[in-house]
């Protein structure tokens, strides 16, 4: 028997674009949509797990983003302290997935091989491939590998027992969702795998990408491995909101629990 977890979605920040900044050819009229910005939590009673980190205020504010909370504070609302995490995943390496990783002095960081290569490499000479990168928390990562602190992964891995790792190329060289086993059976952080449900539905092009091709191929193999819909988690989407209940009515519009059934 797989053990089994609980998992939530924590929102953090947010901002309101435009389809035709969010999506290729996303609407010719340029109307608004929102994007939602959020960490995740896997636990049961042994451990808890904290899938990515988020951005910085100062570098969330730079861009246009309004932040809401910190993490700290967003896993503080679970009883979680930061200072006593011991393992982080990292799906990717943009700003707004790796901006706080202070904020775990005791964890380790797992990270594909091929994305720690891309932030390093040839890549990061041209600065529309590292306009979503930030130079202080690529060299943070670097300073976790010379601290014994990054684990590196390979592809598709088991993690722990009930968890598995998922290399998902396209947005990012190195991105990866994460499968986790719960009371409704296996369900799917897709991180930035897929930003929003219609990315899945429809395989709308996100504006951000490394490699449409792989992108594309991505959605698929993302619904292929999940087989329904209602068991992936968008990474970016507002709908997961309203989705999926609060982790208390004080908490609706901040914490959602995905282990429950969605509403639709």
């Amino acid at each position: 028997m797989l053990p089994e977890f609980e998992v939530f979605a924590i929102k953090y920040g947010e901002r309101l674009g435009v389809r035709g900044d969010i999506f290729m050819k996303g609407d010719p009229h340029d109307t608004p949509m929102a994007m939602d910005y959020y960490i995740w939590v896997i636990r049961n009673e042994k451990t808890t797990i904290i899938v990515d980190c988020g951005f910085s205020k100062d570098e969330g504010e730079s861009r246009g983003r309004t932040y809401l909370r910190s993490p700290a504070e967003g896993l503080e609302l679970l009883g979680i302290n930061p200072k006593e995490v011991e393992h982080v995943i990292i799906t990717h390496m943009h700003y707004d997935h790796v901006g706080n990783l202070a904020l775990f002095p005791k964890a380790r960081f797992h990270i594909q091989d091929t994305e720690m290569a891309y932030v390093t490499g040839r890549a990061m000479t041209h600065p529309v491939l590292r306009h979503s990168f930030v130079l202080s928390d690529v060299q943070e990562m670097v300073a976790m590998v010379y601290q014994d602190r990054a684990i590196f992964h390979d592809g598709d891995e088991d993690l722990f027992p009930g968890i598995t790792l998922h290399h998902f190329p396209g947005h990012a060289r190195g991105l990866m969702a994460v499968r986790v086993n719960t009371k409704r059976g296996w369900i799917i952080l897709a991180s930035d795998t897929a930003h929003y449900y219609e990315s899945l539905i429809e395989e709308h092009v996100f504006m951000t990408h490394e490699n449409i091709y792989e992108m594309l191929e991505s959605y698929r193999s993302l619904v292929k491995l999940g087989g329904d819909i209602t068991r992936i988690i968008p990474g970016h989407d507002p709908d997961v909101l309203a989705r999926y209940p609060p982790f208390s009515a004080d908490l609706t519009g901040v914490v959602a629990v995905l282990h429950e059934k969605p509403s639709y």
